[in-house]
């Protein structure tokens, strides 16, 4: 799973996610990518998921850029702790996607092997997505 060395302040706010994207939102290395259509958290689980299918998928034919890493750490107390006693430890790390994000790119397949290939991995996605070609 994709995790960061080193942050710079252990526990961070939710903070607010809103608007579309402005990074991130053209291919930049292969000729197909998927695209994200709404605001979530993705954590590092998910990424890693969707990861596997797409690799298992196409084998050794092509090369998967991944576009996000997960950077914001997700705290969480534990169970049947009482109110108080300050904010929990560290659970996951997520990276918070808006609208218009590509996360995944694909080159080296041909377009069928490639939507089969996003369609298998935007299942393992808590969020809707489309998949782009190289106009």
């Amino acid at each position: 799973m994709l995790l960061p060395k080193k942050v710079k302040h252990r526990k961070w706010r939710k903070g607010r996610s809103k608007g579309n994207e402005t990074r991130g939102s053209e291919l930049a290395f292969g000729n197909y990518g998927l695209k994200i259509l709404e605001a979530k958290w993705i954590n590092s689980r998910q990424i890693e998921a969707a990861r596997r299918v797409i690799i298992r998928y196409i084998r050794k034919g092509g090369k998967l850029w991944i576009r996000i890493f997960p950077f914001k750490p997700v705290t969480r107390k534990g169970t049947e702790v009482p109110m108080g006693g300050g904010k929990g430890t560290v659970d996951h790390y997520v990276f918070p996607v808006k609208p218009g994000r590509i996360i995944f790119e694909l080159d080296g397949v041909e377009e069928e092997k490639a939507k089969e290939a996003f369609k298998d991995a935007a299942i393992k996605l808590p969020v809707k997505t489309k998949f782009i070609t190289r106009a």
